[in-house]
């Protein structure tokens, strides 16, 4: 017989404790934070095992709330809204979504956060900025396709610099972020600031997130908009939306129409049409 011990350790944690009648996260009884904390307080105490300051709490919700959504011409997006309409629940539209979010759609944050620290760490800004122009490169967290200036980046490092002056939070990931605002901006017509995932890799930063853990608030913050637009795609009744519109068909650029050099009779059957070739 296994002992009682192993078999329950097997999946031990520290996050969550559940007995008959009984839910404690972190240790605290769940009817003790239910209408007491925030969301975002919750998301901190569940990953950090304490509950945050309030300056914490504030700038994580800000943070979370200013990254839920960016259009529907966003990849995770669309593909939500186009699950959505091939009949499949909402749990696997939001899931198809959620599933493209990696290094190339929504993993700059992360890729922001790595280099932050390299400069908090004492490498200089231009110097980094130098050799991502050397290979041709984008410096995560900077510029925008479609925005000349990101309308997230002024209020969300308002917040920073507040939760500075308070004391919250340290000030090295926004000097870092900042400075390399800067040293991108020197020598150009049209500087390159910071965009969301700039200014919320600050923030994660500043709180103290590990990288990869900002990518996954990232995407938790992400699946917000994901829900709501295959939940609108649900609720209009569309079927089977493509990535064009119905009347519009993709492009073509193989080789023109053509045909096989010999044709099969169609009065001849298949069998007797193989074996007469010897």
């Amino acid at each position: 017989m296994i002992a009682e011990r192993t078999v329950t350790d097997w999946w031990s944690t520290a996050v969550s404790e559940i007995q008959p009648g009984e839910i404690r996260l972190r240790g605290y009884p769940v009817e003790e934070l239910i209408g007491r904390v925030t969301f975002a307080e919750q998301i901190w105490l569940m990953l950090r095992g304490e509950l945050p300051t309030p300056g914490q709490g504030r700038l994580l919700e800000a943070a979370l709330v200013a990254a839920v959504d960016h259009g529907p011409q966003a990849p995770s997006i669309a593909a939500a809204r186009m699950a959505a309409t091939c009949g499949v629940g909402l749990n696997s539209a939001v899931a198809t979504g959620a599933g493209l979010l990696g290094d190339v759609h929504g993993g700059a944050g992360q890729q922001c956060m790595e280099v932050l620290q390299r400069v908090v760490d004492g490498e200089e800004a231009p110097a980094i900025v130098a050799e991502y122009r050397r290979r041709r490169a984008y410096i995560p967290g900077f510029g925008h396709r479609f925005h000349p200036r990101d309308p997230r980046r002024d209020p969300l490092l308002a917040l920073v610099q507040e939760a500075v002056h308070a004391g919250e939070v340290p000030g090295r990931a926004l000097e870092a972020g900042l400075a390399l605002e800067a040293a991108l901006a020197e020598g150009r017509e049209r500087p390159v600031p910071m965009n969301i995932d700039g200014a919320t890799a600050i923030i994660y930063a500043e709180l103290g997130f590990p990288s990869e853990l900002g990518r996954g608030l990232f995407v938790l913050s992400r699946s917000v908009g994901i829900l709501a637009h295959a939940w609108e795609e649900t609720e209009n009744g569309a079927r089977i939306k493509g990535p064009l519109p119905r009347p519009l068909l993709a492009g073509y650029h193989g080789v023109p129409k053509r045909h096989p050099d010999r044709m099969p009779d169609p009065h001849v059957p298949f069998e007797d049409a193989s074996s007469s070739k010897t």
